[in-house]
């Protein structure tokens, strides 16, 4: 895991991306300790307030959960919920524009379906 400092999604972001690639990976399972606030800012060099900053998103999209003075975990249903968050995204961000491109280099649906299947 590493912070990119030239990247220009703030640090709290990437942190929250980082936990998240960690549960899709399988390094982070239901119910793993998640690193403190005091961890990740002690790893990365930040300040505990970035970190928790990003520890607090996913806290609100119900990926980990609090037990309180034990830590953070990771909530059951929180793989199912980046999964689904990230299906949407690559949606609406990626798949998109695919369809736009294909349209305008005269790739039929049919096509663009067998282009896909072929990966």
């Amino acid at each position: 895991m590493k912070i990119n400092d030239s990247s220009t999604t703030p640090i709290y972001i990437q942190i929250a991306e980082m936990i998240e690639n960690e549960i899709l990976d399988g390094n982070l399972k239901e119910h793993d300790r998640v690193y403190s606030t005091n961890e990740m800012a002690k790893f990365f060099g930040i300040n505990p307030a970035t970190a928790r900053k990003g520890l607090n998103i996913l806290t609100q999209e119900g990926i980990i959960y609090k037990k309180r003075g034990l830590g953070m975990f990771i909530s059951p249903e929180g793989h199912d919920v980046i999964m689904n968050k990230r299906k949407e995204t690559f949606l609406k961000d990626h798949l998109n524009n695919v369809v736009i491109e294909a349209n305008k280099l005269g790739i039929t649906k049919n096509e663009l379906i067998e282009l896909i299947k072929s990966y």
